[in-house]
């Protein structure tokens, strides 16, 4: 039932971030950054992406990637539908993902310590889940204080 829970949750919230998004006016605006917000909209949409690809697609799910923090803080001007496109793959390697985990797995020790110190598959999947929605809300505000 957990598992069941974190892939309608991560879903969901992954369809929010796709959706605020597409609701920047100008594509543009996805890259301002002012004196009080230092993070764009589309820098911490490559960072979640990057960020869900890495802890649930590769180290839960298997799939191929190789994460570029870099990039995702770095990066200037992406297109707007390749983010929207990105999102959408990730959503899809979660899911996948997140279906395809042995449910034992989910009280024992996620594979990484990510903290410096061991933590179960529960509560980091817990935490990734509020990291989403930190910066989520974060990218909500950039778009109503900064897309006009």
């Amino acid at each position: 039932m957990i598992l069941k829970n974190f892939i309608m949750l991560f879903g969901r919230d992954l369809d929010r971030l796709t959706q605020e998004i597409k609701s920047y006016s100008d594509e543009k605006n996805l890259w301002l950054i002012d004196d009080t917000i230092s993070n764009s909209a589309g820098n911490l949409t490559l960072h979640l992406i990057g960020n869900l690809n890495n802890f649930i697609g590769k180290e839960i799910g298997g799939f191929d990637y190789k994460r570029n923090r870099e990039f995702e803080f770095g990066a200037k001007n992406v297109p707007r539908e390749e983010l929207i496109n990105e999102l959408s793959n990730c959503k899809h390697k979660l899911i996948v993902s997140l279906e395809g985990m042995d449910i034992s797995l989910i009280n024992k020790d996620y594979p990484l310590e990510i903290f410096g110190e061991k933590m179960t598959h529960c509560f980091f999947l817990t935490h990734l889940y509020g990291h989403l929605n930190y910066h989520l809300g974060q990218i909500n505000y950039h778009r109503r204080f900064l897309d006009i």
